[in-house]
């Protein structure tokens, strides 16, 4: 039985602990700079300490990165960090040794080096950008920011925002990271869920609107555990496209939303909250409190009366349906977690014990094996059709991501979902997704509550 969207949150919130506190320059020809350093920034309330932070150009969020379609994205990235990292380029389907995953695509950028990224963003859309080295501290850390690719003629808007949703787990007392970053219970449980949530690096966002004003929001969930439940306050909205590919029909928004791990959505709102009041972006909380997540307080009007139903944003290219008759079939079973089943599994070529496993550092095992693989899940061909049933056998929800490509899941009846990059797959729950395998090289395919990825839940697959 599909796990309700509230049942999501009671389960990733199993490791979270409390803290008692309120909750864009377009790439050019030349190659510019990307340098991750150590820096601090007040992300707490004024009373509290600033955090020590990791930030591309010291800063969270990141700075924004945002071309025209059909642009070339360049970046030098220095590494002025204590811990060699790389740059994963989340949602673009890009040539493989652009990719950015340390171990797979290209050795890990040591301290005091520098490595290019150089790559055409071929679909427009909301994407982001974050480190693929020991993820689950540097994201946890802030290494994320947002990557827009414009459309080559936009929707009928006023403006738009892009809001890059983090969490954070800090220290009340000294303001800083709680360090240890590979506790056993987090990585066992839901994975590392922040005490504090922010957006674009705030806990407090306001955004000033106008009545009837229409606005594109761009939501990114850049957070390493957290399922975001939302829902809109004085606040009339259409989803328009998920994950950077735009939906063939925009559906309105009338029940909460919910937001994955590295997922991302696209809206288009118009402002119905009357002036003088304030239209929000809602977080509801496993105890179904709603708090703020951004405030739009509401001053004077954009026009009289609010606009109908948006049309359909361009559709990306390579966006046809596979062919599901001639697809081959694939199966990758979750295993393990916290009141899992997982009585052993494969590491290092050995079997051992979910005790011995443990002691590893390894709770999670795909198709029985806790690490990832010198062999692939699978060997494709190019623009090769495939079928991918995922079996979901923990009890925690699991945010599943394919690297240089996107799919659709195949719903009750044969019918073919949006694409995307990344599905959220309910404990207990079996999913099946379909691509084509139209990108060649190396593949990541891991868990993006990126404890999980660390601890057992990453694979790949090779297309030749």
């Amino acid at each position: 039985m599909a796990q309700t969207r509230r049942d999501f949150l009671r389960c990733t919130a199993a490791a979270a602990c409390t803290l008692a506190v309120p909750g864009v320059a377009l790439a050019q020809g030349s190659i510019e700079e990307l340098t991750a350093n150590v820096a601090r920034q007040q992300l707490l309330p004024s009373i509290y300490p600033a955090t020590e932070i990791w930030g591309y150009a010291g800063t969270v969020p990141a700075p924004e990165i945002r071309v025209r379609q059909g642009d070339r994205v360049k970046r030098r990235f220095r590494n002025a960090l204590p811990q060699p990292s790389s740059v994963h380029w989340h949602g673009i389907r890009i040539e493989n040794a652009m990719d950015g995953v340390s171990g797979l695509t290209q050795d890990a950028v040591v301290p005091g080096e520098s490595f290019d990224y150089d790559f055409a963003a071929p679909d427009a859309g909301t994407y982001w950008y974050h480190a693929h080295n020991r993820s689950y501290e540097q994201v946890a850390r802030g290494l994320r920011g947002a990557l827009i690719v414009e459309e080559p003629t936009g929707p009928d808007i006023d403006r738009e925002e892009v809001l890059l949703l983090e969490d954070w787990l800090l220290d009340p007392d000294s303001g800083q990271h709680f360090a240890d970053f590979d506790q056993p219970m987090m990585m066992s449980h839901g994975g590392r869920i922040g005490n504090f949530v922010t957006t674009n690096g705030r806990h407090d966002l306001t955004i000033p609107t106008r009545k009837n004003e229409r606005i594109r929001l761009r939501i990114i969930n850049a957070s390493g555990a957290r399922v975001f439940l939302l829902s809109l306050s004085g606040l009339a909205g259409w989803t328009v496209a998920l994950d950077g590919m735009p939906l063939a029909n925009p559906k309105k928004v009338d029940d909460d939303l919910i937001l994955g791990p590295a997922q991302r959505m696209d809206l288009i709102v118009d402002v119905t909250a009357d002036e003088g009041s304030v239209a929000q972006l809602l977080r509801i909380g496993d105890d179904d409190q709603q708090v703020p997540q951004v405030s739009f307080p509401v001053d004077g009007r954009a026009s009289v009366a609010t606009r109908g139903a948006p049309v359909p944003l361009e559709p990306n290219p390579n966006s046809a349906m596979p062919e599901l008759a001639e697809a081959r079939d694939l199966r990758l079973v979750m295993a393990g977690g916290a009141m899992g089943r997982m009585q052993s599994a494969l590491l290092g070529g050995e079997r051992l014990g979910f005790r011995q496993l443990a002691s590893a550092g390894k709770f999670w095992s795909l198709n029985d094996v806790a690490e990832m693989t010198t062999n692939p899940l699978a060997d494709l061909s190019l623009n090769e059709p495939v079928r991918l049933k995922i079996e979901n056998q923990t009890v925690f929800p699991h945010a599943m991501h394919l690297h240089g490509m996107h799919f659709r899941e195949l719903r009750v009846g044969g019918a073919l979902g949006p694409m995307r990059d990344t599905i959220l797959i309910g404990g207990n729950e079996t999913r099946e997704i379909a691509f084509v395998a139209d990108n060649p090289g190396k593949w990541l395919f891991h868990c993006h509550m990126l404890s999980h990825a660390a601890s057992g839940m990453t694979t790949w697959v090779r297309v030749t």
